[in-house]
């Protein structure tokens, strides 16, 4: 998984934005899955940094979904951008999680919401 050191919330902590897809199969997914994601992460990357809001940090393929996770210091604002792009992903079932502050703090706020 993909992790950042980060402070704890309300002093300029990471938040994120964690989106879970179900694929086809147990594994990874089918090719035309991953090509998919592929294309995806290059929208996803490109609509983040023009918008300086954070960074596309990658994806965790396996057990048959793909997670994919991205930073910044407003989840909200980041999850605004990236919401075209996570909303025509076809895959599902599908969740978001929006984490207001560090993984490593239990009592991070996040809130999640199906797709």
């Amino acid at each position: 998984m993909a992790e950042t050191d980060n402070t704890e919330a309300g002093t300029g902590a990471e938040q994120a934005v964690i989106a879970r897809y179900r694929l086809a199969d147990d594994g990874m997914g089918t090719q035309g899955q991953r090509a998919t994601v592929r294309q995806a992460q290059t929208l996803l990357a490109e609509a983040i940094e023009r918008a300086e809001v954070g960074e596309f940090d990658g994806n965790e393929f396996g057990d048959g979904e793909v997670v994919l996770y991205a930073y910044g210091p407003d989840a909200d604002a980041l999850f605004d951008v990236m919401t075209p792009v996570l909303h025509d992903l076809p895959f599902r079932p599908a969740h978001i999680v929006l984490r207001y502050g560090s993984a490593s703090n239990p009592s991070t706020p996040e809130h999640r919401f199906d797709l």
